[in-house]
């Protein structure tokens, strides 16, 4: 199969196309991986998907009807590869495990690149507005449906000044919390008690209420709201 310049060309400018759209939206979001690295990926699983299916214009002559490269293996390497990139995105911050969503857009972005590279527009132009609808709309939808949030709460006190932990619940209950479970430290030193709670609401913004009062208090050393989140 023989290609010009030209269609060469227009596979990776529409790669580039279908990743910027992809990454642009990440960027807005200021994930780990954006814009430049979703045309990254997608220019280069096109640009190896080329390599196998353009083989007769940089294979010898005298080889073109011995090797036989299979274009399904080389997709199969960069699905593989991309898992390492991908990995790389997802970390986690404190108890929360963040960057799976821009880890599954990186995936994505690698397959569309791959459909492009074999010139497989119709699936292309299709995956890519499907994959900004479940990032845009999606986020739209799930801002606006009734759900509970999480969150991981730390409570510190001087050992001697702790509230017992039914004061604990009480306080947090006051502000439309729900203790799920608890674990209790101390320091090393062993002059500071500490309270760590999985803590539930139904309601958005109760968190900043809850900072609030405890700020102002003065037997509290030290707390901690983080919300678990994508």
């Amino acid at each position: 199969m023989n290609a010009s310049p030209l269609v060469i060309t227009l596979h990776l400018l529409a790669a580039l196309l279908a990743g910027g759209l992809i990454g642009l939206e990440r960027s807005l979001y200021a994930r780990p991986a954006g814009l430049r690295t979703h045309m990254l990926v997608c220019l280069a699983s096109c640009l190896l998907m080329l390599v196998t299916l353009y083989q007769a214009q940089w294979l010898p002559a005298g080889l073109v009807e011995e090797v036989r490269t299979d274009p399904t293996r080389m997709a199969q390497g960069i699905m593989t590869g991309i898992g390492f990139l991908g990995a790389g995105v997802i970390f986690k911050d404190h108890f929360t495990i963040r960057g799976l969503t821009t880890a599954a857009t990186i995936w994505t972005t690698a397959a569309i690149g791959i459909l492009i590279g074999i010139g497989f527009y119709v699936a292309a132009l299709i995956a890519t507005p499907l994959t900004l609808a479940v990032l845009v709309l999606l986020r739209w939808l799930e801002s606006r449906l009734p759900s509970q949030s999480f969150a991981h709460f730390v409570l510190r006190f001087e050992r001697r000044q702790a509230l017992a932990e039914d004061s604990v619940r009480e306080l947090l209950a006051q502000h439309g919390f729900t203790v799920l479970s608890t674990e209790h430290r101390t320091s090393t030193t062993g002059l500071d008690f500490e309270y760590r709670m999985l803590i539930r609401t139904d309601k958005s913004g109760r968190g900043a209420a809850l900072a609030e009062s405890l700020r102002q208090r003065d037997d509290i050393k030290a707390f901690r709201i983080s919300p678990l989140g994508e």
